[in-house]
């Protein structure tokens, strides 16, 4: 056995393959991206090309090589021969037939990779090359480096393909040929040996990296109870709130906001126009009624067909994300998963170490700092994503149903710290939801959206007292709705003699109205204003639910103490701004 020529070939092979696994990473990685993130049929087409070299037999695919880089063809001939019986004849056929392991391991991390994080890192000030360094390759890369060191191994073993465009110099499969065929089985142990141990130690190598990235990790024991308890919370909101200088700032300055928004996403179509004039906004509406995507298109992770967005005067519309300087917290919170704490809050460009420091200590994360967002409860999450949206310059803050994914009583907790946020702050929120209680207390505007379309907006108080519509009304909460006649400017007649006095606008007497009051607002005492029939009566909870029929109409209520039977009589007190009107026709 020539020792030292086996030597040679065993540092070819080495040589080679890292080689080969160099260019496949740096071609083979944003091919893996273009194919995880771009749809359409040369994408399809990419991608059968891609896995071509696996369904070719090796030998089939040095002969494949050969038609397009060897001597006889014009490359080979610009080349002089040079990707043919050489060492970059041997890198070139081990990047052919190991390039699909790792593109095809890429774009499968890449596919997992929410890309709700890239929208996230656009709009706090990070361009798209940016994005996929520090968020897509990092996140991918605990399942694209098992598919980096199989592509290693691959070259590493390749034959059929190097045999047919390099057979000289020697790489370890040929050599093994070669020898083989001149001295036989016996002298093949020696031979053998350095390959099993390369190749056993490569795959131990990705196997235990697959089986740590699969492992789970266990949430710590004191925060699986979200959030912290209230003493704490209010203890804390106190400590910083006094010292602000935001909360001055917030109070003197203003952001005005127009939109004009027309966008076709199949067959829905998104259509408004929206000029508020207050800081703290929300957009209320069913699930599929455009809601997110109208944040999404004022953040710009989605473009307009058509329209405007003017803030402060100045026009977004034709800006990337990262120019134009608007925080957005989306429903899942949009952390990223590879960085700690402290990591979130110094990703935004422009972030300002002193606000990161006021905002972890405002929002309760001192002692978290080094924590990923795996190791956190909810409520911590959402705070982080708060900070991290506050850590930079905004002139407006984006709310995707911040509190959707929260029990209940957490989110009325972190309802009331975000009340306390909004006040100090500079930059106006508009919060997206589907609870009209949520809108009604963080909001003084709102825009009602159905479909796409505009329901309604207007001040908060006015939309809730006068409904454009039944359809808004239920938007609004409306639980029951029923009909009535207004009889002067401030009453409706609801039949058998009873007449309700309502607050708000004045009304037309005669005009023919919807109407629907909140349950917490009526209740049944001795001498309430108007006389009622108890219809039914369930348990709720601990209280009663009863239904009345007052006058023509029936309502809801809920009260612990009455002990009612159906038919019996009673009387009913409703507060007047409790009852919402609107019109019929």
């Amino acid at each position: 056995m020539d020792t030292a020529a086996l030597l040679h070939a065993c540092a070819i092979s080495l040589a080679s393959a890292t080689a080969a696994t160099i260019l496949i990473a740096i071609g083979g990685v944003p091919l893996g991206y273009l194919l995880a993130r771009t749809r359409g049929r040369a994408m399809s087409a990419l991608g059968f090309l891609v896995q071509l070299p696996l369904a070719l037999p090796p030998l089939a695919s040095g002969i494949l090589l050969l038609f397009l880089v060897g001597y006889g063809t014009p490359l080979g001939h610009a080349l002089g021969g040079a990707l043919t019986d050489s060492f970059a004849g041997i890198v070139l056929a081990e990047v052919f037939v190991a390039s699909p392991f790792l593109i095809i391991a890429a774009r499968s991390a890449f596919a997992a990779v929410d890309p709700t994080l890239e929208a996230v890192g656009s709009t706090l000030g990070h361009r798209p090359l940016e994005l996929f360094f520090r968020v897509s390759v990092p996140i991918g890369w605990p399942a694209i480096l098992p598919g980096l060191l199989l592509a290693w191994l691959r070259a590493f073993g390749e034959f059929g393909a190097t045999i047919m465009v390099a057979y000289h110099p020697y790489s370890l499969p040929v050599y093994t040929y070669v020898a083989f065929d001149a001295q036989g089985l016996p002298a093949m142990l020696p031979v053998l040996l350095p390959t099993l141990v390369v190749a056993l130690g490569v795959m131990i190598l990705s196997g235990t990296l697959t089986d740590r990235r699969g492992e789970p990790r266990a949430l710590p024991r004191s925060e699986v109870a979200p959030s912290a308890a209230p003493n704490e919370l209010a203890g804390r909101n106190a400590a910083v709130r006094s010292g602000s200088a935001e909360a001055a700032s917030a109070r003197s300055q203003s952001t005005t906001l127009a939109l004009q928004l027309e966008k076709q996403l199949g067959t829905f179509r998104l259509s408004l126009a929206w000029s508020p004039r207050e800081r703290r906004l929300a957009i209320l509406g069913p699930s599929g009624s455009g809601k997110s995507l109208t944040l999404r298109l004022i953040a710009g992770i989605e473009r307009c067909d058509r329209g405007r967005i003017t803030v402060n005067g100045t026009e977004l519309s034709g800006l990337d994300p990262a120019a134009r300087a608007i925080a957005y917290v989306p429903q899942s919170y949009g952390l990223f998963p590879h960085l700690t704490v402290i990591e979130q809050l110094r990703f935004p460009v422009g972030a300002e170490p002193l606000r990161a420091q006021h905002w972890i200590g405002r929002l309760g994360l001192n002692g978290l700092e080094q924590r990923r967002p795996e190791a956190l409860s909810l409520g911590q999450q959402q705070r982080v994503a708060l900070a991290r949206a506050l850590v930079r310059p905004a002139s407006l803050l984006l709310l995707d149903e911040p509190f959707s994914a929260l029990d209940a009583p957490l989110r009325s907790r972190l309802r009331q710290e975000l009340l306390a946020l909004q006040e100090e702050i500079t930059a106006a929120t508009i919060l997206v939801t589907h609870d009209p209680a949520e809108a009604a207390l963080l909001a003084d505007e709102i825009l009602l959206i159905e479909e796409g379309r505009v329901l309604q907006s207007g001040s908060t108080a006015e939309v809730f007292r006068r409904p454009a519509n039944e359809e808004a009304a239920r938007l609004l909460g409306a639980e029951i709705a029923a009909e009535g006649v207004a009889s002067s400017a401030d009453s409706i007649a609801v039949g058998r003699g009873v007449v309700l006095t309502v607050a708000g606008p004045a009304l037309t007497p005669g005009e023919p109205v919807g109407w629907s009051c909140s349950p917490a607002r009526a209740r049944i005492s001795q001498t309430g204003a108007y006389p009622a029939e108890v219809e039914s009566v369930a348990l709720h909870g601990i209280d009663r639910q009863i239904t009345v029929r007052l006058g023509e109409a029936r309502i809801r209520l809920v009260d612990g103490r009455f002990a009612a039977r159906r038919g019996d009589p009673c009387r009913v007190d409703i507060d007047p701004d409790a009852i919402q009107i609107w019109p019929l026709g």
